[in-house]
């Protein structure tokens, strides 16, 4: 069974900063497209970042305040975040398209998403 699990989440005032990872388990053969989102109350799903390889794209909320990066070797995709606002309150999941095998043994690719992590900036 695959599965992403994020962490980091916490509250942090305006100007700090924090630091989401979302880590893949289970068995899969490999990880293509990485994606963080974020829901704030009351509106939908919004993309925040994400990496193709070394491709990496931003919402232009948050372009030169947040990183996205990936350790293939982990199997973990991050999320630095800097400069944090309060508009920046929300609860942020990962997104991947991973590569894994299915009960015939073909691999095939799903997208899975992290259970969500909780991320306030408040003063």
């Amino acid at each position: 069974q695959v599965q992403l699990v994020n962490s980091g989440g916490g509250s942090v005032q305006p100007g700090g900063s924090l630091r989401l990872s979302c880590a893949a388990s289970g068995n899969f053969f490999a990880i293509n497209d990485c994606a963080w989102y974020r829901q704030a109350p009351g509106k939908s799903r919004e993309l925040v970042a994400q990496i193709k390889s070394v491709w990496t794209n931003y919402a232009d909320s948050v372009k030169g305040r947040f990183t996205i990066s990936r350790d293939n070797a982990k199997n973990m995709v991050h999320l630095q975040m800097n400069n944090l606002t309060l508009e920046d309150t929300a609860v942020y999941y990962c997104n991947a398209d991973i590569i894994h095998p299915d009960d015939s043994g073909t691999n095939v690719q799903t997208n899975y998403w992290g259970q969500g992590t909780q991320v306030t900036v408040s003063s």
